[in-house]
């Protein structure tokens, strides 16, 4: 009879432990973040873009959307590409305040900036009029209608949007303007549009529905979860009755004090894993919709 030592069971253990652990790494090759926030920034930053993106690379990650509430980023994200082979990097510009609020003449400029990297035009974000008045701060805002119409400028925004084959994202509009311009930017010739994380902006599941029968795609976003992790459960209830064809997933990390953004993707994918959401699913909400949504595929 052979002898088993107890010395070698556990290393026949612990072998195959690590090879099931590493056969289960997530793997990011084909992951796009579309929220990605680094410095240099007015808000404290984790990063600056340049170790972002080095980070998202080194983890294997296919491309991200570099974002900015007050500033554009095509520019940076030329430069950061430049730096960092191997990884897809784009930018945007949130019409907040700080660029002219609706300013047809920041999204052209936009395009025109070397590099070609600009690809998002997000709606107001802080300064947008619904999310002001939730706050309660009494600041100003801008509005994105008025008499339920779009405010001037905003057609023109959206025709430079359609002409250049950006994407629209609709920032922190309320969802009852998301709903009402949703048309609107498509009869102007626009065909990508995302509605920045729909949960945030406290749409109701038939407003969701509403948005994806209109041609929406929707995110949901790791920060809230990581802050709220009993949201998970509604995230996956919405890609369930709805369709993972309707959504994408972010990280909107890059706070001081949070991980990177890798990471938050590799812990998103794991969370939804956790609640029922299978492979195929993931693989349209982390690459292949925001793949979409970016014209790389």
């Amino acid at each position: 009879m052979i002898k088993v030592f107890p010395a070698f069971i556990f290393l026949i253990t612990f072998f195959i432990g690590l090879a099931s652990t590493q056969a289960q790494e997530t793997d990011l090759s084909r992951v796009i973040d579309m929220h990605v926030h680094a410095g240099p920034d007015s808000r404290p930053r984790a990063m600056n873009d340049f170790e972002a993106a080095r980070m998202a690379r080194d983890a294997g990650l296919r491309a991200i959307v570099l974002k900015n509430h007050f500033t554009m980023t095509a520019d940076r994200a030329a430069l950061a590409m430049a730096q960092v082979e191997g990884l897809e990097i784009f930018g945007g510009v949130a019409l907040n305040r700080a660029v002219g609020g609706i300013n047809p003449e920041a999204v052209r400029q936009l395009v025109a900036f070397d590099g070609g990297r600009g690809k998002v035009v997000w709606l107001p974000t802080f300064d947008a009029e619904f999310y002001v008045k939730r706050a309660g701060t009494g600041d100003t805002y801008v509005s994105v209608m008025e008499n339920e119409s779009p405010v001037a400028d905003l057609l023109q925004v959206f025709q430079i949007i359609a002409e250049n084959s950006l994407l629209l994202a609709m920032g922190h509009s309320a969802p009852e303007e998301v709903l009402a311009l949703i048309p609107i930017a498509k009869q102007q010739g626009v065909e990508q549009i995302l509605v920045t994380h729909v949960f945030g902006q406290e749409a109701t599941a038939q407003q969701m529905q509403q948005m994806a029968d209109a041609g929406a795609k929707m995110e949901l976003d790791w920060l809230a979860a990581y802050t709220d992790p009993g949201l998970l459960r509604d995230y996956a209830a919405a890609i369930q009755s709805i369709g993972a064809e309707h959504f994408i997933i972010s990280s909107d990390f890059g706070q001081a004090g949070n991980p990177d953004h890798a990471t938050g993707m590799k812990q998103f994918i794991k969370a939804l894993t956790e609640v029922g959401i299978n492979q195929t699913q993931l693989g349209m909400l982390a690459e292949q919709n925001p793949a979409t949504l970016l014209g790389l595929d």
